[in-house]
């Protein structure tokens, strides 16, 4: 009994810790121009290898542009992160890390199949959410 509270207090720090790396991540770097890939183009500037990842970097690019959801999902990142640190509210952390955690592993499954280490992780993640 007491090996299992220490394999959950594990995890939630575990995950708490993917969280809050996640959230701060959406907070650094630039914001992208709006017009940025259509002046990329416009130059016959390069802006994927392939089309995979194109539609990858349209993915990312379409959420930083709304102005909202990156800032809002690394907000949420942070939030549930810091919860199940805390170990106090924990299971709230858990119950807000979970659409995020299935959205990442569908991200992955979808989006980077050919990634198998990355969909490894984060299938672990959700697993362990």
């Amino acid at each position: 009994m007491k090996l299992l509270k220490i394999f959950i207090i594990v995890l939630n720090l575990f995950i708490g810790g993917f969280m809050i790396n996640g959230g701060i991540k959406k907070f650094t770097g630039e914001k992208p121009s709006p017009y940025k890939v259509i002046e990329q183009v416009q130059k016959g500037e390069e802006i994927a290898p392939n089309e995979e990842i194109l539609v990858i970097k349209n993915y990312i690019f379409g959420m930083k542009q709304t102005g909202y959801f990156w800032p809002f999902l690394g907000v949420m990142e942070l939030l549930a992160g810091i919860l199940l640190i805390s170990q106090v509210f924990a299971k709230i952390g858990a119950f807000i890390t979970l659409p995020i955690t299935l959205n990442i592993f569908l991200f992955h499954l979808f989006l980077e199949p050919h990634e198998i280490g990355e969909l490894i992780l984060v299938a672990a993640l959700l697993i362990a959410n």
